[in-house]
């Protein structure tokens, strides 16, 4: 069927041309198509527009939404076009992993925001793809991005919402767990822990009257080298692949010594079969060790080279031949058993690192030597010859203490190397989601936040391992996909710009619907009138 144009002259030279609705329609006694004329609409330079723009969004109606726009007036304004493939996608993982139905559950019979669920993705989401403060979260939903089922959003709700979301914390991290345990098949044999600080730009901590919130923000051991600055102390726990299942806050001046087993408790409720849990020496202790072995735990731990374990130093001093288990990696195994204590250690050398140790001894010594031979002291100084033999010793090694006797020195090696990615979790949460500067005093906004990061991170996490590419660069290339606003005088319609190869491409390794071309079309009022 098509618009067909005739045209007649008239006896003073001019010309008139007739539109006509026509179709070709075959004719089998002359072996050919002939046209068929559906409909006269009169000469063209008297044609009513008006009418064919109503029949137009008449017959649109009984269209799909993919092919209404075809058919639309082309006179079309934009009003507006807003981010959505970022957001799009970090929806689909957020439905998928099950988060708006675990959230709305707490929601129902109870007299909440019924949005809090949205609100909280709407933050989630602004921590992932342009990290602002909850003001500016909000200004950024509203007025910037398209967020799916939320068209806008104020800094109250977004308050709210947090505060909720706190009261829900640890029925949140149990279930978020299972969810990604039946989505992912989690590896959660090792669980990765080690604890952060972040800074307040505040001129004191927090004063000791200041009641709940009584030494929350406080001065502590700094891990960000700001020790004029009061903090807070985080703690994540990852799995090998990367995963953080849970985060924890504490005030700023809490023990790692401590922490490690309230971990523990939080997440014995959640029945995980077997864990070994993987921390560095500042857990390092021997009530801390007993305390993950029960229920059948285990742990594998640093331990300090230069400490005063004598353990350690029994297992130093053993002797016996370094295996190669990668390339720049040797291990030895020590097994420690005196009637009470079975434990095994294992000595783990970097060549390449010990030569580097060497060089920088080297270059030590011989600045001391000729400071001591400049001096002009009356006092004898020397440099200790066997302390530097001693210290030639631990060159490039590191030490490692594991009650579990079921892996290899090589599997207990490799798996203290991915503590890194507990590292890499506290590296995003600064720099990608933007942890701090954190806005907030209080100390349930403040925990609030972290959990918005946690989610954050979680999402990017599940979005990195499935395309096997850096959030920044998937982050550059969702932002292209654009959703449009646009007018006419047949009414408004929202529609996406066209999936790019690369867009497909990420969308189809995490087995993700791309997004509807049409999200909403609505129909002027003469339209509907008329129709």
């Amino acid at each position: 069927m098509c618009l067909r144009t005739t045209q007649r002259r008239n006896r003073d030279g001019s010309s008139v041309r007739h539109l006509q609705l026509a179709h070709n329609q075959w004719d089998p006694k002359a072996s050919r198509s002939s046209v068929k004329v559906l409909y006269h609409l009169g000469r063209e330079d008297q044609l009513d527009r008006d009418a064919i723009r109503r029949l137009i969004a008449s017959l649109s109606r009984t269209l799909p939404p993919d092919g209404t726009l075809a058919v639309q007036a082309p006179a079309l304004q934009l009003l507006d076009s807003r981010p959505l493939g970022g957001a799009w996608l970090l929806d689909q993982l957020w439905r998928r992993i099950g988060l708006d139905q675990i959230m709305a559950r707490p929601l129902r019979g109870r007299r909440l925001d019924p949005l809090a669920e949205r609100a909280l993705f709407a933050m989630v989401c602004n921590r992932a793809l342009e990290p602002l403060s909850k003001l500016g979260c909000a200004a950024w939903v509203t007025e910037k991005v398209a967020i799916p089922g939320l068209p806008e959003l104020d800094d109250d709700r977004c308050y709210r919402s947090m505060d909720w979301l706190l009261a829900i914390e640890a029925e949140l991290a149990q279930q978020v767990y299972w969810a990604l345990a039946d989505l992912l098949t989690l590896e959660v044999d090792l669980l990765f822990f080690d604890t952060t600080s972040t800074s307040f730009e505040a001129d004191e901590p927090d004063p000791p009257s200041h009641g709940a919130d009584k030494g929350f923000r406080t001065h502590g051991h700094s891990k960000d080298h700001r020790r004029d600055l009061p903090q807070v102390v985080i703690g994540p726990a990852v799995t090998r692949d990367g995963i953080p299942i849970r985060v924890w806050t504490w005030p700023g001046n809490a023990s790692d010594q401590e922490l490690i087993r309230q971990v523990k408790e939080d997440l014995r409720a959640w029945k995980l079969t077997r864990v070994v849990w993987v921390t560095d020496t500042g857990f390092n202790s021997a009530q801390n060790r007993r305390y993950l072995q029960r229920a059948g735990g285990h742990h594998i731990t640093g331990e300090k080279l230069r400490g005063d374990s004598r353990e350690a130093q029994s297992a130093l001093a053993r002797q016996g031949r370094y295996h190669k288990v990668a390339g720049n990696l040797e291990v030895k195994e020590v097994v420690l058993d005196d009637g009470t204590m079975h434990d095994r250690f294992v000595i783990c050398r970097n060549p390449e690192a010990a030569e580097r140790d060497q060089a920088i001894r080297a270059q030590l010594l011989e600045q001391l030597e000729t400071a001591i031979a400049g001096s002009g002291t009356s006092i004898r100084l020397r440099v200790d010859r066997a302390a530097v033999a001693a210290a030639q010793r631990l060159d490039g090694k590191f030490l490692l203490r594991t009650s579990d006797p079921a892996p290899s020195a090589e599997e207990v090696a490799l798996g203290d190397k991915q503590l890194l990615q507990v590292e890499r979790a506290w590296r995003d949460m600064k720099t990608t989601l933007d942890l701090r500067p954190v806005f907030h005093r209080r100390q349930e906004r403040i925990r609030a936040h972290v959990l918005l990061c946690w989610l954050s991170l979680l999402l990017i996490r599940i979005v990195e391992n499935g395309t096997g590419q850096t959030w920044h660069r998937l982050r550059w290339e969702l932002d292209k996909m654009h959703l449009g606003r646009f007018s006419g005088r047949a009414g408004l319609v929202q529609q996406r710009t066209e999936t790019s190869t690369a867009q497909r491409t990420i969308l189809r390794a995490l087995a993700l619907d791309e997004p509807p071309h049409f999200f909403h079309l609505e129909a002027a009022a003469d339209s509907v009138e008329s129709a």
